[in-house]
C-alpha cells in the first residue's frame, strides 16, 4: 500500500516545499528541522494504524481510562541522510527501539552504481513494528538492501517505509518486492535521470543536512 500524503493539502506541503527550495536549502539547520518535522507528521499518520490497549492512569483528581500503544516499535534509518527524519519519529515514538543502516551509492565511471553496505545495528525485530525512514527513495536499491539486512534480525509483524520524496519507479520496485509493507511518501516525482537522481527532487539530502562529503 502506498500512501501519498501530497494528494491532500496540509502543513506537510510547506515543509516539502522548503526542503526543495534552493534558497532555503542553504540553511542546514532549517533543512534538518524540516526533515524532522516531516518525520513527526509521518509518525502521527502511522500511529493511527497501530494496535492499542486500554489502561487506567492516575491523575490528581482520579483515574482516567485511556488507550495506549500496544506495539513494540523499532525505528530504522539509512545513514547519514535519514538521521533528521529519525529524530522526528523519536519525538513521537520516544520509547521506540532503534536501528541504523550505513549504506551509500558507489558510482562507477560508466555511470552505473552499486549500493555499498558498511554497517547495521539492530535490536530484535521479531513481532515488532518496523519503521524504515530515508528522505529520498530513487531506485529503491538502498531501501531494498537495508530491509533485507534488517530482516536478518527477526520477522516484524508490520513494515512501514517512510520517505519525504520518492520516484514513481522506485515506489513500484519496493511495492513489488515488499507487497505487505506500507509506504508513506510526502511527494512522488515521476522522473529519474540516467544516473538515477530524482527530478525535480531536492538534491543530496545528506549533504544538505550535514555538508558535502569527499567523493570516492
Amino acid at each position: 500500500m502506498i500512501n501519498n500524503l501530497q494528494v491532500k493539502n496540509s502543513i506537510l506541503s510547506k515543509f516539502i516545499a522548503e526542503i526543495r527550495d534552493i534558497n532555503i536549502q542553504t540553511d542546514r539547520m532549517r533543512f534538518r528541522r524540516n526533515m524532522e518535522r516531516i518525520g513527526e507528521i509521518f509518525s502521527y499518520e502511522i500511529s493511527q494504524t497501530l494496535s492499542y490497549r486500554p489502561a487506567n492512569i492516575d491523575t490528581p483528581m482520579g483515574i482516567a481510562s485511556v488507550e495506549v500503544c500496544a506495539d513494540r516499535i523499532v525505528i530504522a534509518n539509512i545513514m547519514r541522510a535519514g538521521i533528521p527524519m529519525h529524530y522526528g519519529f523519536l519525538n513521537y515514538f520516544d520509547h521506540a527501539d532503534n536501528a541504523f543502516v550505513s549504506a551509500y551509492r558507489m558510482h562507477h565511471k560508466d555511470g552505473s552504481f552499486e549500493v555499498n553496505l558498511q554497517y547495521v545495528s539492530c535490536p530484535d525485530l521479531e513481532d515488532a513494528v518496523l519503521i524504515v525512514c530515508d528522505p529520498m527513495l530513487a531506485t529503491g536499491a538502498s531501501m531494498d538492501i537495508a530491509i533485507k539486512n534488517l530482516l536478518e534480525y527477526g520477522k516484524p509483524k508490520k513494515i512501514h517505509i517512510a520517505t519525504a520524496i520518492a520516484s514513481a519507479p522506485g515506489l513500484e520496485f519496493i511495492e513489488r518486492n515488499y507487497a505487505k509493507a506500507t509506504i508513506w511518501a510526502g511527494a512522488i516525482d515521476e522522473e529519474l535521470t540516467a544516473k538515477s537522481y530524482i527530478v525535480p527532487g531536492l538534491g543530496d539530502a545528506g549533504d544538505l543536512s550535514f555538508g558535502p562529503k569527499v567523493q570516492d
